[in-house]
């Protein structure tokens, strides 16, 4: 796995040895800051289901502000501090060791984007997508992305996050869904 794009572009972001993590291909990830590309310049990312960090940290590298990333796994939390040292991205990324569905009310603040990536089939992300627009944590016209399995389905509609776009790269869909007024 390596950043695609922006300052860090090129870093190899490291996983814990033995890991049972699905990272995004760096394909995927390429396509995704392509569709979002406006979106994530001086913005207030949220990484949700963070994994190695290496979509956050693609978002710092890509610009944006700062990243909270909310991740479960010890040793994951570990990697991502890792790797935000080696990328120099400390200062700009905070590590949240929880499960995602018990952390959001605590989260506090609103994000322009939210990236999501649940191992997949994971029950209860829709329930997240719903949380995320009942509790505010998404800014108007912000951006929520959500890669999951193309056997899996999400609703067009959680409150006033919309579906925008829906692209599929092999077994991987990613859905956007952005937050209007």
């Amino acid at each position: 796995m390596r950043i695609t794009g922006g300052v860090a572009r090129g870093f190899h972001v490291s996983a814990p040895r033995g890991s049972e993590v699905r990272p995004t291909s760096d394909r995927v990830r390429s396509a995704v800051f392509q569709l979002i590309e406006g979106a994530v310049e001086d913005a207030a990312v949220l990484d949700l289901y963070a994994g190695t960090g290496a979509v956050g940290i693609e978002a710092l590298s890509r610009g944006a502000s700062g990243v909270v990333f909310v991740e479960q796994d010890p040793r994951m939390c570990r990697a991502i501090s890792r790797n935000l040292v080696a990328t120099g991205f400390s200062e700009r990324g905070k590590i949240r060791r929880a499960k995602v569905e018990g952390s959001l009310q605590s989260l506090g603040g609103r994000f322009d984007v939210a990236l999501l990536d649940p191992p997949y089939g994971l029950p209860g992300v829709s329930e997240v997508l719903a949380e995320l627009d009942n509790l505010g944590l998404i800014a108007i016209g912000g951006t929520v992305v959500i890669e999951h399995s193309r056997r899996e389905s999400f609703n067009q509609i959680y409150g006033k996050l919309y579906k925008s776009d829906n692209r599929r790269y092999g077994d991987t869909v990613v859905s956007l869904y952005t937050l209007g007024t």
